[in-house]
């Protein structure tokens, strides 16, 4: 049985003091929530000051991207060492933003995959389709071809989460019905299958990002092979966050 992984993707939102109010409602409020994990991605900013507030709770601290160098002359740029030494356990990689505005490849993107693994954080490797690939009838070309290179050189034993997120339902408001996102991870699953084997397929978690929403989580959360969410705009206020990584209660 997988656990449910319920995410908050903050995105370039909240200043350190806004993430530290958020945090420390936060934890009251999840302290009571122990058979699914709980993560949250503030900016890089806020890594620290939220370290300190999660250490000894539940809540796991993950960042928005890295680059895959250890160090060096790479301005702009974070470390998979500095996120570690800053408490993360996860790191969001590939996003659709990260694509589509910043241009990162397909082999961009698993050199960061595979820098997240051999120091000790989670990828949590995102994938999805446009509208016209969509239309085109292309989702499992493009989302099968994503997986696949993201995932060069990972082998079996490394711990790694995939999240489905169709790019015209990401901040737009539109979601994907939980069947029609039901059937692209069970796609992912069964493209797990062919890379990595059965077994490890059915132990990865792959989560479902775009407009999630307390209204439509339960839904999604109800499908067979729906681990968990990457939620954006709706993990940015308490009470909305607190009601999805309760779903089902």
């Amino acid at each position: 049985m997988r656990k449910p992984l319920i995410a908050g993707n903050w995105k370039m939102n909240k200043t350190v003091s806004e993430s530290v109010e958020f945090a420390r409602e936060f934890v009251g409020k999840v302290s009571d929530v122990n058979d699914r994990d709980i993560l949250i991605c503030p900016p890089f900013t806020s890594l620290y000051a939220m370290r300190e507030i999660f250490k000894d709770t539940g809540v796991k601290l993950g960042a928005q991207n890295m680059y895959y160098k250890d160090s060096g002359a790479y301005t702009g740029e974070i470390s998979p060492l500095m996120l570690k030494d800053v408490g993360c356990d996860y790191v969001i990689l590939g996003h659709s933003e990260r694509r589509h505005i910043f241009g990162e490849d397909d082999n961009l993107i698993n050199e960061k995959v595979v820098a997240a693994v051999s120091h000790g954080l989670i990828p949590i490797l995102c994938v999805g389709e446009l509208l016209e690939d969509r239309e085109a009838g292309k989702t499992f070309d493009v989302v099968g071809n994503q997986l696949e290179r993201g995932l060069k050189g990972i082998s079996s034993k490394d711990n790694f989460v995939v999240a489905y997120e169709p790019v015209w339902a990401i901040g737009t408001g539109k979601t994907a019905t939980p069947e029609l996102a039901e059937e692209v991870h069970s796609f992912l699953r069964e493209k797990l299958a062919s890379l990595f084997g059965k077994e490890k397929a059915e132990t990865v978690r792959i989560l479902y990002g775009g407009s999630v929403k307390p209204e439509n989580v339960n839904g999604l959360m109800a499908m067979k092979n729906i681990d968990g969410a990457l939620v954006g705009g709706a993990s940015l206020k308490v009470d909305s966050f607190v009601k999805i990584v309760k779903f089902g209660r």
